[in-house]
């Protein structure tokens, strides 16, 4: 997989941060940097049918597939299964659409 393989990758190409300053030099962003500390940048290795899954899927509900990714670990970490996700799924679409 190259750069050119992301979506978004032609679009953001050409763009320059020469003048790009560190998140600590901009307080705004240090702060929020901050408050999201509970988060830590990993490198893994993903076999390439999961990651495309990942990326179609992110794509498909207008998300990230990183995002889904932490996810699909919180809900492996935290025991649920998918019988508990679509559960929940189907709650939450019948509550949307009795409200």
């Amino acid at each position: 997989m190259n750069n050119s393989s992301d979506p978004l990758f032609d679009d953001l190409a050409d763009l320059d941060f020469t003048e790009a300053k560190p998140v600590a030099e901009v307080p705004a962003l240090a702060r929020l940097q901050a408050e999201r500390g509970s988060q830590s940048q990993v490198t893994m290795r993903v076999d390439n049918r999961v990651l495309a899954a990942f990326k179609a899927r992110a794509e498909m509900v207008g998300s990230n597939y990183q995002t889904l990714m932490n996810d699909a670990l919180r809900q492996f970490v935290e025991g649920q299964t998918l019988a508990d996700v679509v559960r929940e799924t189907i709650r939450r679409e019948l509550h949307q659409d009795g409200a």
